[in-house]
Parts: structure tokens; sequence; C-alpha cells
């Protein structure tokens, strides 16, 4: 039955993905995120991982987006001058990159042979999370927090070019 929420969810979050890339209004795209990331806090409680699942709703879902929802309705719908912002040769730079993080993240998530066999026969607690996570996984945390860097720096670029 979980495997079947598990699916259930990560292929929602995966539509509501493409739904935030593929939609042209600002509060759609938001609304598609907010949804996308209820799904990962429901595969995450699936999977066992409540505290993630929890953080997950409060912090993003809770007071990121709220922020950003603010920021969308101070945007002026009627100015026309972020429309056509980019080039014709953004979206293949954007695909090449993309392809290249999907890599760099793909050879970072391929698990330990040993880590597999120890996770099988334990129980995973709190103590064990805390411990994986600062010895084996802060390198995948610090990847994701590269990530949300560049994705700043670049919402801030394209806000410095508007005005």
């Amino acid at each position: 039955m979980i495997d079947v929420l598990i699916g259930l969810f990560g292929s929602s979050a995966v539509v509501f993905a493409l739904l935030v890339v593929t939609l042209r209004q600002p509060m759609r795209a938001a609304l598609a995120l907010i949804a996308h990331m209820i799904s990962l806090a429901a595969i995450f409680a699936c999977l066992g991982v409540h505290v993630v699942a929890l953080f997950q709703v409060l912090i993003y879902v809770g007071a990121v987006m709220v922020f950003m929802i603010y920021t969308i309705m101070l945007l002026d719908d009627r100015d026309t001058s972020y429309v056509h912002l980019f080039s014709r040769w953004t979206l293949p730079a954007a695909l090449v990159i993309a392809g290249v993080m999907f890599a760099l993240a793909s050879l970072l998530i391929v698990p330990e042979p040993q880590a597999t066999a120890a996770a099988a026969s334990a129980p995973f607690g709190f103590l064990e999370f805390s411990v994986a996570f600062m010895t084996r996984y802060w390198l995948h945390f610090e990847f994701a927090t590269v990530l949300l860097l560049i994705g700043i720096v670049a919402a801030w670029i394209i806000i410095s070019q508007r005005g």
C-alpha cells in the first residue's frame, strides 16, 4: 500500500513540477509549486521521515511560498516588459545546464552497498538520521544549497533587468 501511495504522490509531484515550469501566469505557477511541495511532504511521510515532511510543509509551503505569493501579488500584470526577456538561445542553454545538473545529481544518489545492507537490518531513528546526514549526506545538502543560491541570483538578475 505504501508503494502505491509513493507512486501516486511521486507522479503528482512530477506533474505539478511540469506545471510550475509551463504555466504562464505567475500565481498559477506558485500554486502548482505549493501542490508540488505538499506532494513531496506526502512522499516523506510515506517513507517514515515525518520530521522532514513537517518541515517541508511548515517552512517551504508555510513561510517561503507566502513570501513568493506576496511578491507575485505586488507585480503589475499589465506590465509586459518581462514577457520577452530572453533570447532564443536561452532554452537550449537551460536544457544543457539541466542535463549536467541531472547527471551530477544521479552520480550523488548512487547508494553504497554496505550502507544499504546496514539500513535494511536496523531501524532508522532520529539519531541515526542525524549522524548519516552529517557524515554521508552533507554534500547532497550543500549541492541543494548551491542550486537554491543559483535560483536566487537568477531571480535577482531578472528583476534588476526589468527595472
